[in-house]
């Protein structure tokens, strides 16, 4: 008896973090940036909004989380915005993301490994289209914030527009499958 009272003590005083806790993201605050292009270099970037997410905690660690991705918020920020507006109608086209039936994408960690020197390194699973596949990245706390960087391979999500992967002879308008994101993460 004497035990449970003295954890629930240590817990009440650690704001139950010996058990863990889920902090909710402020996603207004956060961002999520992507790079891609074809492959003589042609590079495009822009932005896509975070819908939602929590992150689970225990002693300080990630131990899970669940992100929400508005897919029909991407936008382009390299090219005029004419052209960037064209570029927008085919990556949310069914030619590549379909956004319409696929409205959001989501990222749900899995695990990761204790932070060392604010560096940590997350497994999740990422689900695009409906297809969902393994991915993992690096991982770095700052206060109240979290950002890490990672490529998927767009052919992984049955994203066959262009692909190498799927298509012989396109030359150099083949696209490149690696799509670079650059996620920032602010809790509230």
């Amino acid at each position: 008896m004497k035990t449970s009272k003295i954890l629930m003590w240590v817990s009440l005083i650690m704001g139950g973090n010996l058990f863990g806790q889920s902090v909710t993201i402020n996603t207004q605050a956060s961002s999520i940036a992507w790079e891609g292009g074809n492959v003589v270099g042609k590079m495009h970037n822009g932005a896509i909004q975070l819908q939602s997410g929590v992150l689970n905690l225990k002693s300080g660690n990630i131990t899970g989380g669940e992100f929400i991705i508005d897919m029909m918020s991407m936008t382009n920020a390299d090219l005029p915005a004419g052209v960037g507006n064209n570029l927008m109608g085919h990556l949310k086209s069914d030619d590549f993301f379909a956004v319409e039936t696929h409205p959001t994408a989501k990222l749900v960690i899995k695990s990761a490994t204790a932070f060392k020197n604010n560096q940590a390194k997350v497994s999740a699973v990422a689900t695009i289209k409906g297809n969902s596949k393994p991915v993992s990245f690096d991982v770095t706390r700052k206060a109240g914030s979290y950002e890490g960087e990672f490529t998927i391979d767009r052919a992984e999500f049955d994203v066959r527009y262009g692909s190498g992967s799927f298509f012989d002879n396109l030359g150099d308008d083949a696209i490149q499958d690696e799509i670079k994101l650059i996620v920032k993460l602010e809790t509230k």
